[in-house]
């Protein structure tokens, strides 16, 4: 059975509570370094940018649909 840290998931609860989308699903590509974040399935983007801190802002029809995190293992806690 894997152990996981239940206090690690209490403290993110009110960010992900704080994110204007009732659903969320992610996946994360170890090799990659790269998280994927997405608001909408299924999605199908029209665009997309690529901001100055390395994340991807996915669109379909103007709304935002995810975001993809590059280097994502590198990112520190935003204050």
């Amino acid at each position: 059975m894997a152990l996981i840290n239940v206090k690690d998931i209490l403290n993110l609860t009110p960010q992900l509570l704080s994110i204007p989308f009732n659903r969320i699903w992610y996946s994360y590509d170890e090799e990659a370094d790269v998280l994927y974040l997405n608001f909408k399935k299924p999605s199908h983007a029209d665009d997309s940018e690529l901001t100055d801190d390395d994340i991807i802002i996915r669109y379909e029809e103007g709304e935002v649909i995810g975001i993809t995190v590059l280097h994502a293992s590198k990112r520190k806690e935003a204050i």
